[in-house]
C-alpha cells in the first residue's frame, strides 16, 4: 500500500533524481531517521529535524518512526541498499544491530561533541545521546494514593485498570525482568516474571504495542496504572492530560538509547551530521526542557526543571540511584521471551 509518507518520499527523491541526472535512486533519496513512536517521534519532528536542517541548507530528511526490532528487519532484509540511513537504539537491539554488521563505526575523530559526552555514552559503535528511565506512571484523578512498588499493579483496586506493553519494546523487557527479580529470578531467569503475569491478568486492561500506544491509553481513559517510560508521559501532561510518574521502590529502570549510521547508507555525511545535532548542548538542553523532559548526556549540559525535580540532579545520581540491566544476558533468551508472551499473555 502507498501511502503519504512514501508519495512525499518518492516526490522528494524524483526532484533530487531531475535536478542531478547522475545520481542513482538510492544516492538521491532523503535521510532516513528511523526514530521511535510517540514522544520521541515529537520531541525529534519539532526539535531534532529543525536543527539538522538549519545547519545543513534545510537539506532533504524523512522520519520513520517504528521500534527498534522493525528497523533492524527492514535494515537486515535490504543490507546492500538499506531504506533506513539512521537508526536510534536501546541496549538489547544495539547490541543485535552492532553483532549483525548493520552499523558503522562512528568517525569519532570528526566529531565536534564525541568527547564531551559522559564516559558511558560514548559508544564507538553509536553515541548515546539520551537515556530513559522506567517507573510507574498512573493517572492521579483515579488513583488517589500514589502508587510505590511495581506490586501495586497487582492491587484488586486495579482490577481492569493496568496497562502494559508486548515484549518488542524495551520498556516491556525490562519491566518483566524487574517482576521476576522482585520474585527471586533474574536477567537469567524471568520464570518468576511470566508467572507472576498469569496472576496479574484479571487486573489488565490492555497490552499495548509499543511505548507510544501505552501513553496514548492514559490519554483515552482506558488505563489507570501502568509500568512507564518518564519522558513518554511528559507531552501528555503538557497537553493536560492527568498522568503522573514516580520511582518505585525497588528501583526505576534506566538504560541508555544510542543512535546509529547504518552501513552502506548512501547519505553516510548527512547521517553523521544528524546524529552530531543529537550530541549538540544545543538539541540536548532543549529536549531535556518541558514537554519534552529527555535525561541528556553531554556533560556540557546541566540538569535541570521537571528531571532534577523528579529523577536526578545529575548523571553521578543517576547511575548510582537507578537500576541498569544487562542486556547481553537478557538478549540471549530474548525472542523465546517474546514468543512466550505472545503465545501465553493475551486478554
Amino acid at each position: 500500500m502507498i501511502n503519504r509518507r512514501t508519495l512525499l518520499t518518492t516526490a522528494l527523491t524524483l526532484g533530487a533524481m531531475k535536478a542531478f541526472p547522475g545520481l542513482s535512486y538510492a544516492q538521491a533519496r532523503p535521510l532516513v531517521f528511523a526514530t521511535f513512536t510517540g514522544s520521541w517521534e515529537e520531541a525529534h519532528k519539532a526539535v531534532l529535524v529543525p536543527a539538522f536542517r538549519k545547519a545543513n541548507a534545510d537539506a532533504s530528511i524523512v522520519l520513520d518512526p517504528m521500534l527498534s526490532v522493525d528497523q533492524i528487519a527492514k535494515v537486515n532484509a535490504a543490507r546492500a541498499n538499506p531504506p533506513i540511513d539512521v537508526m536510534l537504539h536501546d541496549p538489547g537491539p544495539a547490541l543485535v544491530a552492532i553483532g549483525q554488521d548493520l552499523v558503522e563505526p562512528y568517525p569519532v575523530e570528526k566529531s565536534t561533541y564525541y568527547k564531551d559526552l559522559i564516559a558511558e555514552a560514548q559508544e564507538p559503535m553509536g553515541p548515546a545521546p539520551f537515556f530513559q528511565v522506567v517507573g510507574l506512571t498512573y493517572n492521579p484523578d483515579t488513583v488517589k494514593t500514589a502508587p510505590t512498588s511495581w506490586a501495586d499493579l497487582w492491587k484488586p483496586e486495579f482490577k481492569g485498570r493496568v496497562g502494559i506493553t508486548n515484549l518488542n519494546s524495551t520498556l516491556g523487557t525490562g519491566w518483566l525482568v524487574e517482576v521476576a527479580r522482585m520474585h527471586g529470578g533474574s536477567e537469567a531467569n524471568v520464570d518468576p516474571g511470566f508467572k507472576a503475569l498469569e496472576a496479574l491478568k484479571p487486573n489488565l486492561a490492555a497490552v499495548a504495542a509499543n511505548p507510544g500506544a501505552l501513553a496514548t491509553l492514559f490519554q483515552q481513559g482506558q488505563i489507570d496504572i501502568s509500568p512507564g517510560n518518564f519522558n513518554a508521559i511528559q507531552i501528555l501532561k503538557a497537553r493536560g492530560v492527568p498522568v503522573e510518574f514516580v520511582a518505585p521502590k525497588e528501583g526505576a529502570i534506566a538504560f541508555k538509547t544510542t543512535i546509529h549510521v547504518v552501513k552502506n547508507s548512501p547519505n553516510r555525511d548527512f547521517a553523521f551530521k544528524l546524529i552530531e545535532a543529537a550530541l549538540s548542548p544545543e538539541v540536548q538542553t532543549t529536549l531535556m526542557n518541558s514537554p519534552y523532559l529527555i535525561v541528556p548526556t553531554n556533560s556540557k549540559v546541566s540538569m535541570g526543571g521537571e528531571i532534577a525535580r523528579v529523577l536526578t540532579k545529575d548523571t553521578a545520581e543517576l547511575k548510582k540511584k537507578f537500576v541498569f540491566q544487562d542486556w547481553k544476558k537478557i538478549n540471549e533468551q530474548r525472542s523465546a521471551w517474546i514468543e512466550r508472551f505472545n503465545r501465553e499473555i493475551k486478554i
